[in-house]
């Protein structure tokens, strides 16, 4: 049978009142009295219960954590450094999956309302006005990760979308491509996704270039959607020197497409993916994308979230993360 904090506090020598205060770290217990809790506590393999001590001080010490789709290698990254932040200041984590279906989404944020967590790490497939009224409503605190509601209402951790894929753009232009073709997902929704859009037309608009309707493909995020985008695109017999793609599963895609042709990457078009989640490093060729420090935005946006929920200043509302393009041998 599990221990309870009255055989704690029996095995120390003090009262239910002082057991309660060391474990809440009040600190009004002196240094002899708290060793002999804690002593106590190890010996008897004490854990707390967490749902009475959530309904008594309204806090569960659970961070909830909402991801569009736990196949994407991008993912798991970023909920890594959230998760090494969260264990050095004792929250515990639970994971939402929501299989790219803002819906679900929305269901998750209600269910974690319902298990008193304490906050909420969010990763949106889209951030719409639904979701935001319903953050809203729910009234707890939120830190979006990879990308940003329109707004700016809720704190945020991202890189610069627009400006890596402008960047992007303009480093397969001054490879000497002038046919950019761009295969990425719907422009409608508030996501990073749809912001690599308006950077890929920024940067081809910095050079120059005009926007060529025939060589722009939207669709889905999978490999599967990078393999019939750059089919559908070859299929106008619009000439294509180059192929930026607004993820690296995306890019694996059109890869494979192209080799089917047998099309060779990069000798023929060069490819270029976005995110650097590992089999960017391990595929054939190796990829050439934009690199996102994963792990960083989620030890950077979970740090922001407990400072949230104990009422702590937050210096900066907005992060902004730095980019990088990591060369390697699917562009020439």
């Amino acid at each position: 049978m599990a221990a309870s904090i009255k055989d704690v506090a029996r095995e120390a020598g003090v009262s239910i009142a002082t057991v309660s205060r060391v474990l809440n770290d009040i600190d009004v217990v002196n240094e002899d009295t708290k060793k002999k809790v804690k002593d106590a506590i190890k010996k008897l393999s004490y854990r707390p219960n967490i749902v009475a001590r959530s309904l008594k001080t309204q806090k569960s010490s659970t961070i909830g954590i909402i991801i569009p789709d736990i196949s994407n290698q991008f993912y798991p990254e970023i909920v890594r450094g959230c998760e090494d932040v969260a264990n050095i200041y004792n929250y515990n984590i639970m994971l939402c999956n929501a299989d790219l279906d803002v819906d679900k989404e929305m269901e998750s944020l209600r269910i974690l309302k319902e298990k008193m967590i304490d906050g909420v790490i969010y990763m949106s497939n889209s951030i719409e006005n639904n979701v935001i009224n319903l953050i809203k409503e729910l009234e707890m605190p939120v830190v979006l990760v990879e990308t940003a509601d329109a707004q700016g209402i809720f704190p945020s951790v991202a890189i610069d979308n627009v400006m890596a894929a402008a960047d992007a753009v303009k480093y397969l232009i001054n490879k000497g491509n002038k046919n950019i073709a761009y295969v990425g997902t719907s422009i409608e929704k508030v996501n990073a996704l749809s912001q690599r859009y308006t950077g890929y037309t920024k940067g081809l608009s910095d050079m120059g270039l005009t926007l060529n309707k025939d060589l722009i493909y939207l669709g889905g995020v999978k490999a599967r959607d990078g393999y019939t985008g750059i089919n559908v695109i070859l299929d106008t017999g619009a000439k294509v020197d180059a192929v930026f793609c607004a993820s690296d599963e995306i890019a694996m895609g059109v890869i494979n497409a192209l080799r089917d042709k047998s099309i060779n990457v990069p000798e023929k078009i060069d490819v270029m993916g976005f995110d650097d989640i590992y089999s960017a490093s391990t595929f054939y060729p190796k990829l050439t994308t934009v690199s996102q420090p994963m792990y960083d935005m989620g030890s950077v946006g979970m740090r922001m979230l407990i400072k949230s929920i104990n009422n702590l200043v937050v210096e900066e509302k907005h992060f902004v993360l730095p980019y990088r393009i990591v060369e390697r041998d699917s562009c020439k």
